[in-house]
C-alpha cells in the first residue's frame, strides 16, 4: 500500500507542478500568455500523470481487494515486482492515453482565436477554439475519459463489492474495524478524484461554462492533491496521536484564557 502511496505523490506531485508555476506567474503578471508549443507541452504532461494517477487508484482498489480477501496469499500475489509491474503498467498507460489526444486536439485547425478561457491548456477550452467540426475528436475524447475514468473506477467498485462481502463475514467487530480503516483513506480519495474529474471530461465540450468548470478543475488539480497526504496521514497511529496532543493543548489554553478572564 505504501509503494503505491509513494508513487501516487510522486505523480501528483509532477501532476500539480505542470500547472501550478505557470497559473502562479499569469496571476502576477498583466500579459497572461502562453506560447502554441508550450500549451501542447503542458497539456500533454497533465493529461500523462492525471490518467496515471487514475490508473494508479485502481490498483491500489486490487491491493486491498488482495490483503484483504486473500491475506495468506498477499506477499505472493503482490510482490514487489509485481509492484513494479503494475505502477509501470499506470504509466505507460497514461503516457500512451495522453500522446494520442494531444495528437488528436492539436491536429484540429486553429484560425484567428486564440484565448483559453482557462487557468491551463485543458482539452475543453482549447479544443473550442478549433475553427472546424469536432464532434468525431469529442466523440473519441470521450471514448478516452470513459477508458480513464470508468473502468478503472467500475473495478474499483467491484474490488469494494467483494471486500465488505469478506468483511461481513469477520467475527469479530474489532476485526471488522481494521478491515474498514486500511480501505477508509483509499475510498475517500476515489470519490473526491472521480467525482470531480468526471464531472468535466465525461460530457460533451459544448456544455462547457467556465466559471464552473474551472472552480470544479481547481478542486482536482490543487485541492485533491494537497489533501491526499493529509487523509492518508490521518490512518496513522502516531499522526492521529499528535494531531490529539496538539488539540488537547489548544482546547486547555482557551480553557485557561476564560478562566483567567472570569477570575
Amino acid at each position: 500500500m505504501y509503494f503505491f502511496l509513494g508513487v501516487l505523490s510522486t505523480s501528483e506531485t509532477f501532476y500539480t507542478f505542470v500547472i501550478l508555476p505557470k497559473m502562479l506567474i499569469n496571476l502576477l503578471s498583466v500579459a497572461r500568455t502562453i506560447s502554441f508549443t508550450c500549451c501542447v507541452i503542458q497539456m500533454f504532461f497533465f493529461l500523462c500523470f492525471a490518467i496515471t494517477n487514475c490508473l494508479l487508484l485502481g490498483v491500489m482498489g486490487y491491493d486491498r481487494y488482495d490483503a484483504i480477501c486473500h491475506p495468506l496469499h498477499y506477499p505472493i500475489l503482490m510482490s514487489w515486482q509485481m509492484c513494479g509491474k503494475l505502477a509501470a503498467a499506470c504509466g505507460i498507460g497514461g503516457f500512451l492515453a495522453s500522446l494520442m489526444v494531444v495528437n488528436l486536439v492539436f491536429s484540429l485547425p486553429f484560425c484567428s482565436a486564440n484565448k483559453i478561457n482557462h487557468y491551463f491548456c485543458d482539452i475543453s477550452p482549447v479544443i473550442r477554439l478549433a475553427c472546424t467540426n469536432i464532434d468525431a475528436h469529442e466523440f473519441f475524447i470521450f471514448i478516452c475519459g470513459v477508458l480513464a475514468l470508468v473502468v478503472p473506477f467500475f473495478f474499483i467498485c467491484i474490488s469494494y463489492l467483494c471486500i465488505l462481502r469478506t468483511i461481513l463475514k469477520i467475527p469479530s467487530a474489532e476485526g471488522r474495524k481494521k478491515a474498514f480503516s486500511t480501505c477508509s483513506s483509499h475510498l475517500t480519495v476515489v470519490i473526491v478524484h472521480y467525482g470531480c474529474a468526471s464531472f468535466i471530461y465525461l460530457r460533451p465540450t459544448a456544455s462547457y461554462v467556465s466559471n464552473k468548470d474551472r472552480l470544479m478543475t481547481v478542486k482536482y488539480t490543487i485541492v485533491t492533491p494537497l489533501l491526499n497526504p493529509m487523509v492518508y496521514s490521518l490512518r496513522n497511529k502516531d499522526v492521529q496521536f499528535a494531531l490529539r496532543k496538539v488539540l488537547g493543548k489548544q482546547v486547555s489554553l482557551k480553557l485557561y484564557k476564560q478562566n483567567v478572564i472570569l477570575f
